[in-house]
């Protein structure tokens, strides 16, 4: 009995989904801070140090510097939302392939053991 992609998608088992899942939560966490955000926050540091040598007050730097984190913050997040679902989706494709892997070498191991027994 050889089984097609559906039939194997419907034996990945919740614990297979559940390990996906924090696969992808883990790289995700990863991912969220790159690059850009980083570069973002050291922009907001370098406006808020110019603030400081102009002798700007507090009440004007305490928003700018509020307001730059929290965009920072929501960058990061929205980027590793996007970046979870990619990663759930490419760890479930891989656990997938693996288990339609494990069936068909069960299957090659049974049509083996088939010919050797009818070969005695």
């Amino acid at each position: 009995m050889i089984m097609d992609g559906t039939e194997v998608a419907k034996q990945v088992s919740p614990e297979m989904e559940r390990t996906a899942a924090q696969r992808a939560r883990a790289r995700a966490k990863a991912a969220m801070w790159d690059l850009n955000v980083a570069v973002f926050l050291f922009a907001i540091l370098a406006v808020l140090i110019i603030l400081v040598s102009q002798e700007i007050k507090i009440e004007v730097m305490a928003p700018v510097a509020v307001l730059g984190l929290a965009m920072g913050w929501l960058m990061g997040w929205r980027k590793g939302k996007q970046a979870y679902q990619r990663f759930y989706d490419d760890e479930l494709s891989r656990l997938e392939l693996e288990l339609k892997k494990m069936v068909e070498e069960t299957i090659e191991e049974q049509v083996q053991k088939a010919l050797r027994e009818r070969w005695r």
